[in-house]
């Protein structure tokens, strides 16, 4: 079934956020809710979209959205996770940026960062780098992935353990509501396993669309991690985790929120 102009420009703008809702869809289209509906049903059909409660979502499964897609999908929030996080890498550090459209966001917000160190399996964030002549770039060794420019594999692990950076940045395919990271390739999981254990500070940088996707394979949960960044809140219930985990979360273009914050609002009058 061929798709109409409207089912495309929807099929585009859920591919850009992750989401669609029925109701904002019908208010911009002007038509009825039940087309919109309708229009969400065939495009489940033809298997690009899976329906959800009030919307829907771009589907996922067994393999990852394609790389260039997977760019465009929350830019403007993956931007403002990136100034957050690079806001908390100082000049003088090293740190470790593993692969993800994310991770490359926070690359291009420490291209004026002084005498940093960086290492990383992540060909794009080394271009960006490049940039950045104070910046000191190291490039793992592995199999190259032609599909996103990443280095994967036991060489790529094996390097990485030579290391003990101030930071490790890292990204997930997708987010568990029970707080597990995961991700679709073996490989690549290994090495971010190794990264987020060896840095003295481990960073996920994801946007909260992460939390509509699955994936199959556990990287670690996020009660390992120092900080969170996101740009949105997450649900409370994870949210109450987290704070329970003293791991930090930070939403973007907002105030930090973290236990001690959370404590101090229920007590206000």
């Amino acid at each position: 079934m061929a798709l109409n102009i409207r089912q495309m420009e929807i099929l585009d703008i859920a591919r850009a956020s992750g989401r669609v809702g029925v109701e904002e869809l019908a208010e911009r289209f002007d038509v009825t809710l039940q087309t919109i509906r309708r229009d969400l049903g065939e495009l489940a059909d033809q298997g690009v979209l899976d329906r959800v409660h009030g919307g829907a979502v771009v589907r996922s499964g067994v393999s990852n959205i394609g790389y260039e897609q997977r760019r465009q999908m929350a830019s403007e929030g993956k931007a403002a996770i990136a100034r957050a996080c690079a806001a908390e890498i100082p000049d003088n550090s090293s740190v470790i940026l593993n692969l993800g459209t994310t991770t490359e966001a926070v690359a291009r917000e420490l291209l004026n960062h002084r005498n940093l160190t960086v290492i990383t399996n992540n060909m794009n964030v080394a271009n960006i780098l490049v940039a950045n002549e104070s910046c000191e770039i190291m490039v793992a060794g592995g199999a190259l992935r032609r599909s996103d420019g990443g280095l994967v594999g036991d060489l790529t692990t094996e390097f990485m353990a030579q290391f003990k950076p101030d930071y490790a940045v890292i990204g997930t395919s997708a987010l568990d509501i029970d707080g597990d990271l995961l991700d679709f390739d073996m490989a690549e999981v290994r090495v971010s396993r190794a990264i987020a254990e060896l840095a003295r500070r481990t960073f996920l940088v994801t946007d909260t669309s992460k939390l509509t996707r699955s994936a199959p394979v556990r990287i670690i949960s996020m009660a390992q991690l120092d900080t969170v960044f996101v740009d949105q809140p997450l649900p409370e219930a994870l949210m109450q985790r987290c704070a329970e985990w003293d791991t930090r979360v930070v939403v973007a273009d907002q105030p930090c929120l973290n236990s001690a914050d959370k404590a101090a609002r229920s007590s206000a009058p």
